[in-house]
């Protein structure tokens, strides 16, 4: 069992307060060097830029379409 997995399980056991107190946590975790890679990915000139310029001119024109819906796993 990895330890993903065994963190997964123990959350499952966790009372709604606890499960609180984690989300608190991980909310305020520091960035990451993935958060800042992300960041830089979404100014102008990044990789993920023209899609957010993409998305952003969909939504003004209310052609949003609805998220593909995932394959049971």
């Amino acid at each position: 069992m990895s330890r993903v997995e065994e963190l997964k399980a123990a959350i499952d056991h966790l009372s709604p307060r606890e499960r609180c107190e984690l989300n608190a946590l991980l909310q305020s975790w520091p960035e990451d060097e993935w958060d800042r890679q992300m960041a830089v990915d979404a100014e102008p000139g990044g990789k993920l830029h023209a899609l957010k310029l993409a998305a952003e001119r969909e939504a003004k024109s209310g052609h949003l379409r609805d998220f593909p819906k995932l394959a049971a796993q």
